[in-house]
């Protein structure tokens, strides 16, 4: 005999606590359950279980643009959220990690876009397409005998955002983090017979979901929301986690800055924490630049973390005409 299967909606669209939430129904709710949820975030990009973060987004675009950058429990790649994508989430019995199937979660999606007259294909390693253009990326994670599987639903998101904020700088990294697969993407509102809003297609896609299989509706309690926002404050919202829990790699940075010269810095992170450093350049100072590097060994890349350290520190000396806020642009 099939278990219940209840239906979840986010009330909030920030990404961490979304995550956080996911996390909760999966480990504490009633496991005589299965769940089906649709939840939005804000603009966000979310990385992967085994990605290096840096690897994967533009800092300088994501930080300008107050993006939020969260780290997920499933691999995969690195994917765009904002308020024109909806995200679903499945967490059913019967998993075994040797056994992972992206694509029985997705079938049921793609019944409910043909109802729409959208001619979505199944298919790669974890897509739905229409035209070859991939507008859902899904993930897994397996665990106790329980499978979330999740994906996104791009229904009109802004894909110009999407390729700045995932497009990776100049910068060279070498890491044995997975990385993401570039591949050409698509709204799914571009290829509706009738226009529908994207609420309107929220209740559409709950619907053509009850119709595969019965669902009743569960709205979380203040307790249930609370105990999830305890797990964001906890994992989700912590740098250390969205960072500092990349692979260790080396990054070289490289920026000419008028009035100082060519700056060139070598920088081993583990953990989320500078190494080792080493700066080369055509750039003058009255002070040999080893000293700073041993300074800024074991600081976290964070940004206030970085900055903070940076302030006690006298860079013009070590770089002649370069402020210490210049520096932070150069290494963050």
């Amino acid at each position: 005999m099939s278990k219940k299967m209840v239906y979840l909606e986010s009330p909030s669209t920030d990404a961490a606590f979304n995550l956080a939430l996911e996390q909760y129904v999966f480990d504490e709710m009633d496991r005589d359950c299965e769940y089906f949820m649709l939840w939005q975030n804000a603009n966000a990009v979310i990385i992967g279980k085994n990605q290096n973060t840096l690897e994967e987004i533009d800092p300088s675009y994501v930080e300008e643009h107050g993006i939020q950058v969260i780290r997920r429990l499933t691999g995969g790649g690195a994917v765009y959220h904002d308020l024109g994508n909806l995200n679903f989430t499945f967490i059913v019995d019967g998993g075994e990690p040797s056994r992972m199937d992206l694509h029985m979660f997705c079938y049921p999606v793609a019944r409910a876009l043909k109802k729409l007259g959208v001619e979505a294909q199944v298919g790669g390693r974890n897509d739905i397409t229409i035209d070859g253009k991939k507008f859902s990326g899904n993930s897994q994670y397996i665990k106790g005998g329980r499978i979330l599987h999740h994906g996104t639903l791009m229904f009109d998101s802004d894909l110009t955002v999407l390729s700045r904020c995932l497009k990776v700088s100049a910068d060279k990294i070498a890491s044995k983090g997975v990385k993401s697969v570039k591949s050409r993407v698509t709204n799914i509102r571009d290829y509706l017979e009738q226009d529908i809003s994207l609420a309107q297609f929220r209740d559409f896609l709950v619907e053509a979901m009850g119709e595969e299989r019965p669902m009743e509706r569960h709205v979380f309690t203040p307790e249930e929301l609370g105990r999830a926002d305890e797990i964001r404050r906890e994992r989700y919202g912590r740098w250390k986690w969205n960072y500092g829990a990349s692979p260790r790699f080396t990054i070289r940075k490289q920026r000419r800055v008028e009035g100082c010269g060519q700056i060139e810095a070598f920088i081993e992170v583990r953990k989320g924490r500078i190494e080792a450093i080493s700066f080369y350049g055509d750039y003058f100072g009255s002070r040999d630049t080893a000293e700073l590097a041993e300074r800024l060994v074991g600081c976290s890349l964070e940004g206030s973390a970085l900055r903070q350290v940076l302030a006690d520190i006298p860079v013009g000396e070590y770089f002649h005409g370069l402020t210490g806020e210049a520096l932070f642009r150069i290494l963050h």
